[in-house]
């Protein structure tokens, strides 16, 4: 009886569309659910992790180092061949970091950009905004991509299916849309395997990498287990479990 009188609401509200009055407020409405969930998860995992220094009332993106110096120090990293996945390279701060403290001269280091900026909006960017020109690198395990992950991702998937099964991943994403982020990590989930790491840089932005991480992780059953993080969880670290 309580199904029945709850579909014949459903299909009533469906028909006459009267919560359409309500259309104006559906982004308020999306993002304080996501910042909620968000709310809780943060509170759920700021204990037992190598980096965290969450409550700070300052944001300082330098500290991003002190996470990644974290993540290859817990793991021992700087002698390991791995492959570094980098996705939203823009001026290649981060990218250039993991490739002077890796040493391991077999390891492959891969970015993906468009190199022209967002795609689409976000936040307060507009679409073009955050535009850099590819870096030069004197380092030949150094590889750019150059392109909506969209048109490039799949193909080097298929040029490099075996070391993607074999090597150790480490996947940065720092391309701070939903759609971006979803897409990559729809794309690698077959290749994850336990020990890669994951690194969110805008982990704690509720409509976008925060969103991305809770379905990708829901819908494909992979479990994500928090390392470290800086900057109240704004970039913050993950190993495959």
């Amino acid at each position: 009886m309580k199904f029945k009188i709850l579909q014949l609401c459903k299909d009533f509200l469906l028909y006459t569309g009267i919560l359409r009055i309500f259309s104006p407020l559906n982004h308020v409405f999306f993002f304080l659910s996501n910042f909620n969930r968000l709310s809780a998860w943060t509170a759920a995992n700021s204990k037992n992790l190598v980096l965290n220094d969450f409550y700070s009332i300052s944001r300082d993106y330098n500290k991003r180092y002190q996470l990644y110096g974290a993540v290859l120090n817990h793991f021992k990293l700087e002698q390991k061949e791995i492959m570094y996945l980098e996705y939203g390279v823009a001026n290649a701060m981060s990218f250039r970091w993991w490739t002077e403290n890796n040493l391991n001269s077999s390891s492959s280091f891969h970015g993906f950009d468009t190199f022209e900026g967002l795609p689409e909006d976000w936040g307060g960017y507009k679409k073009g905004d955050m535009g850099h020109p590819i870096q030069q690198f004197d380092d030949e395990r150094v590889h750019f991509y150059k392109g909506l992950f969209q048109d490039t991702l799949c193909d080097f998937i298929n040029d490099n299916n075996v070391a993607l099964k074999a090597k150790q991943k480490i996947i940065h994403l720092d391309a701070d849309l939903f759609s971006s982020t979803i897409f990559v990590l729809s794309q690698l989930y077959q290749y994850l395997n336990k020990g890669d790491i994951i690194l969110f840089d805008e982990f704690n932005v509720a409509n976008h990498e925060y969103l991305a991480y809770k379905i990708f992780t829901e819908a494909f059953y992979v479990k994500l287990k928090p390392i470290a993080a800086v900057n109240n969880f704004y970039q913050a670290a993950f190993v495959v479990v």
